[in-house]
């Protein structure tokens, strides 16, 4: 019997017997279809607008077509996997991404581009909403260590997919990215096809009889689930302010170039990254709920400290110092926000995801306009979006505690 080293025996679950050596790693290979699909193509945009004979803005808007298109899939195929279970929605999303993905390869306008990008984040969100549910299913109470690993994973994805796609384009042309994107979703299939096989996707009773909007009945009056979705929405608006600001402030504001920005964004992927190895490692002793109100306190002492050395407009040097640790809680917040509300319920996993997923691109995608309004020229407001942010949080789980209290 396999089961995971960093489990005691007090806390295997009943489907331990899975290989998490290869369930985990493919898991988290399943989710990075969205970074990779998102970001590989980014370093062939001015190629696709000369290909197309459009300009470049037109290209971009694939972007944010993408992200729309992802959030109604989750919106859709969340309640449908709970209802059928997660290993048809898997099969359905990963061959859909696929046979998109070859279609866009052979696209030579920009509106069937644009058209075709929104196909394939809809029916790839159908492959990457069960994941979660899944996760759950194999750690059980200690869902957050599992969901740090998949975390830990998949961040690769963004941090590598931008060099994979320069070093296509030296290959060949930008059809071969999304041929490539096409052979990565087929041979994931493959993998599915052999080694997902679990207990739920034969269990009809583990499945949710609720109807599409009963289901998402069922997350919104969930007692106690509210403040914890706002606490990981917030959390990822936080991340999100940092993922729009940082290249005006790392090149803008403090004249870095861009090598020098890569190697410091690339730090703060590491941050993260090293956050979830010690979530994973101490969760299981400690509990998420305790993990999210610790890293919630030391992220508003980082974020405070980030905020007053733009204030004094100190060196570049004390900011990146700030970021690194607050950029680690945010990524602690994160996986514990999301293990506590998809530990609330049994079948509704998807449609809980769906929730998640679909508020937390939305509340992201305010970023971008919010640190627009607020634009002194300065970190400033990129810091004090980021700490308000996290003020926010803190106060989701204080009323949560006191909610708790009072129901006890």
């Amino acid at each position: 019997m396999q089961t995971d080293p960093q489990q005691s025996p007090a806390t295997v679950t009943p489907v331990a017997i899975v290989n998490l050596a290869i369930l985990i790693p493919m898991l988290a290979a399943i989710v990075a279809i969205t970074p990779l699909a998102i970001d590989m193509y980014l370093p062939a945009m001015a190629t696709l607008a000369s290909s197309f004979h459009s300009d470049i803005t037109t290209v971009q808007q694939s972007l944010s077509i993408y992200l729309a298109g992802y959030a109604v899939g989750m919106l859709c195929f969340g309640p449908l996997a709970d209802r059928i279970g997660r290993r048809p929605l898997v099969i359905m999303g990963l061959t859909g991404f696929m046979l998109v993905s070859l279609c866009l390869a052979f696209v030579t306008n920009v509106e069937l581009f644009l058209a075709l990008r929104f196909a394939q984040a809809f029916i790839g969100a159908a492959a990457t909403v069960v994941v979660p549910g899944y996760i759950k299913e194999v750690y059980g109470e200690n869902t957050a260590k599992g969901m740090s690993y998949v975390s830990l994973i998949m961040m690769l994805a963004p941090l590598i997919a931008p060099s994979i796609g320069s070093l296509i384009l030296e290959l060949g042309e930008w059809h071969l990215i999304f041929f490539i994107l096409a052979a990565y979703a087929f041979i994931l299939l493959a993998l599915v096809f052999w080694k997902l096989k679990m207990p739920s996707d034969s269990d009809a009773n583990s499945r949710s009889q609720k109807s599409f909007f009963g289901a998402y009945a069922v997350i919104f009056t969930k007692p106690g689930t509210k403040l914890h979705i706002a606490s990981g929405v917030l959390t990822s608006f936080a991340f999100f302010c940092y993922l729009t600001a940082s290249p005006f402030v790392y090149m803008e504001v403090f004249g870095l170039d861009k090598s020098l920005f890569a190697i410091l964004f690339s730090t703060n992927v590491g941050a993260l990254m090293l956050a979830n190895v010690i979530n994973s490692r101490i969760v299981v002793r400690y509990g998420s709920r305790l993990m999210l109100k610790i890293a919630t306190l030391l992220a508003m002492l980082a974020g405070s400290a980030l905020l007053l050395v733009n204030l004094f407009g100190l060196s570049y040097h004390f900011t990146v110092a700030m970021l690194i640790p607050f950029m680690g809680f945010l990524g602690i917040m994160s996986v514990n926000a999301d293990a506590i509300v998809l530990m609330k319920f049994k079948k509704e996993t998807g449609t809980a995801t769906a929730v998640i997923g679909t508020l937390r691109f939305g509340c992201g995608a305010m970023a971008g306009p919010l640190l627009a309004l607020f634009y002194t020229g300065t970190a400033v407001p990129f810091s004090a979006l980021m700490l308000s942010a996290v003020i926010l949080v803190g106060l989701c789980q204080f009323f949560a505690a006191h909610g708790v209290q009072c129901e006890e």
